[in-house]
């Protein structure tokens, strides 16, 4: 039998590796700005186009590299970040396996500008497919230009699942956004076809804080700090006010290394426990410094998995420092005992003369009679005002004879009072623990959710606004503004069209931020805001939503689902409000004009119906 196993050509084995390394445009950012980082860059420069499918273009001012590092950068597992398996368990660079630049090679088309300090001419380099195209020197700065284009040209199926533009650029700033809050010190900057989208000048980590999220964001913020043997813990966590149901702001970072940790997500979750409503979380940016001895971080070559060594214990000390946090910074009301500079008031002393405290009397006439005749004349004939009443008097029934409709009424039983009661008129419909509608139907007892039934309802008159663009708007007294993270930026940019045609009134403003002037009128009373930003996050949420090819024509288009739904859900009748009979039977009547009467859009029951015999068994 002949040898059937082959070692595979290193094309092939670099577009195996890039499956795992590159999965998407961000993924290239990801490991250009990193290895720039890694070089000592102060200056990186971010240039997308077309959301990274054309063109993703990184510029530094780091090291360099020579034209013999230049060529072998592309080879697999070539690394100037370690040189043994020891350094594995050393590690203060953000890459190490080598993997990076053969993997991008090797789906794309790449060129490299490079120079170092000591030389006067740089390389320039240009690769396909793994293939070196030519290599040349050149004249160009000091750092290194990476331009990778076209990517995933040899791998057509890789290219077709990626997502929309709108998507794609989303998971670029955040993929961005986990790196520059590391790094407060760098100057980063972010274009994407020729628009600047973010230009962060070196700053302190809160003000870095507000130029990426935005004051409003940073002003929700407090403080987190803690250093003991195992670990040093700082950095931010949100005020109970500040949790959100969707929050994007939420970052776990190990050693200048973005991670996610949901054992540490949990610790941090507990310290919250009845500070804010169920199901809402609040925003957080920790920062873990640790041996880097103690964590491993060869898990995945994302490397946003890491094994901490003493995992139970850093857990106890990130809850406990949140705790403190929250505590210390006027969150639980505590007791100023701090009096320098305050007025000096002085304490009553009972037993001082009169001239030290002048105590306030009261001049009053004990004498006075208001129903004398003689104190005051102008009450003179105020008894003309009541005249004839008296002879009414008999009219007026006693309280004793008046009816108590607060007595407990018991088991209904075979009474002149149950016969009276069946004579009147029983109301079509009742409401159960302001949560249930029930009503009775020819097959049983059927009861509804009013809350999904209004979901439902607002829903589909949602969709049929955006299409027939007849929505109305309540103008608000005292305009809102609102500001965006520059990824929320985004996706908010290319949905504003459909909000105003959803009847919400908005301004740009620039910068990410925007002005709220009206609101649709059937979402008078919530707070724009929140519902503004409840909005974006369920349209960023939606991978299946394709933004840049909406338009009017598609009126049943994924966007315009999700926008009904989200809208719909804010604005749907709450839990626990109670209904009059009017109310209930105008939902009940409009619930069945809809197409599904079973369900919500999400998939929701609205509706059960408990039968006659069901009913009759509970009595058996």
């Amino acid at each position: 039998m002949s040898d059937i196993i082959q070692l595979l050509p290193d094309s092939v084995a670099n577009q195996i590796a890039a499956g795992e390394v590159i999965q998407r445009p961000a993924s290239v950012v990801k490991e250009l700005v990193e290895n720039a980082v890694d070089a000592g860059a102060r200056r990186i420069s971010v240039l997308i186009t077309d959301a990274g499918r054309t063109c993703i273009q990184v510029i530094d001012d780091g090291g360099g590299m020579s034209e013999t590092d230049a060529r072998l950068a592309f080879e697999r597992h070539a690394t100037s970040k370690i040189r043994q398996a020891d350094d594995l368990f050393a590690l203060h660079t953000m890459g190490f396996r080598g993997e990076a630049l053969p993997s991008i090679a090797a789906v794309s088309q790449v060129e490299l500008l490079t120079r170092t300090a000591s030389e006067e001419l740089g390389t320039r380099l240009r690769l396909a497919a793994s293939r070196v195209v030519s290599q040349e020197p050149t004249s160009c700065p000091v750092g290194c230009n990476f331009r990778v284009e076209n990517l995933f040209y040899n791998v057509p199926a890789r290219r077709k699942f990626l997502k929309s533009n709108t998507t794609e650029l989303n998971n670029i700033l955040t993929t961005f956004e986990r790196i520059v809050l590391v790094y407060p010190d760098i100057h980063f900057s972010l274009h994407h076809n020729g628009a600047e989208l973010l230009n962060l000048r070196p700053a302190s980590l809160h003000q870095r804080v507000a130029d990426v999220f935005g004051h409003k964001f940073s002003s929700e913020l407090l403080p987190l700090q803690v250093d003991t043997a195992l670990c040093r813990v700082s950095g931010f966590v949100g005020k109970p006010e500040a949790a959100r149901k969707k929050v994007a702001q939420q970052y776990f970072f190990v050693n200048g290394r973005f991670m996610r940790h949901p054992y540490f997500h949990k610790a941090l979750l507990s310290a919250f426990d009845r500070l804010v409503p169920e199901g809402e979380q609040p925003p957080y940016l920790v920062y873990f410094e640790v041996d880097p001895a103690d964590i491993d971080v060869n898990i995945h070559p994302t490397k946003t998995e890491i094994k901490f060594e003493n995992e139970q214990a850093i857990w106890q000390i990130l809850s406990a420092a949140v705790r403190d946090a929250i505590g210390q910074f006027s969150e639980i009301p505590s007791i100023n005992f701090d009096t320098e500079g305050r007025p000096d008031i002085p304490v009553f002393d009972p037993s001082a003369s009169s001239a030290s405290f002048m105590t306030p009397r009261v001049q009053y006439n004990p004498s006075y009679n208001p129903f004398h005749k003689n104190n005051s004349s102008k009450t003179a004939g105020w008894e003309a005002l009541y005249s004839g009443l008296d002879d009414k008097q008999g009219d007026i029934p006693s309280t004793s004879a008046a009816p108590n409709l607060f007595s407990d009424v018991g088991e209904v039983g075979p009474s002149s009072d149950s016969a009276s009661f069946s004579e009147e008129k029983s109301p079509l419909h009742y409401q159960f623990k302001g949560r249930y509608i029930m009503t009775a139907v020819k097959s049983g007892l059927m009861l509804i959710d009013q809350h999904r039934a209004d979901i439902r309802i607002l829903y589909e008159r949602y969709l049929a606004q955006l299409n027939t663009h007849t929505s109305t708007t309540q103008k608000l007294l005292f305009p809102d503004v609102i500001q965006f993270s520059p990824s929320d930026t985004v996706v908010m940019s290319r949905i504003l069209p459909h909000l105003i045609t959803m009847g919400f009134d908005l301004s740009d403003l620039g910068g990410g931020s925007y002005a709220v002037n009206g609101v649709p009128t059937d979402a008078e009373g919530i707070d724009p805001i929140a519902l503004l930003r409840q909005m974006v996050a369920d349209a960023v949420d939606s991978d299946g939503a394709d933004v840049s090819a909406l338009s009017p024509a598609f009126p049943s288009s994924p966007l315009h689902h999700i926008l009904a739904l989200s809208l719909a859900s804010s604005a749907a009748i709450p839990y626990g409000q109670v209904l009059s009979n009017d109310e209930m039977e105008a939902l009940v009547n409009q619930l069945f004009t809809c197409t599904d009467v079973n369900h919500t859009p999400d998939g929701h029951l609205i509706l059960s119906i408990l039968s006659q015999d069901m009913i009759d068994k509970l009595f058996s």
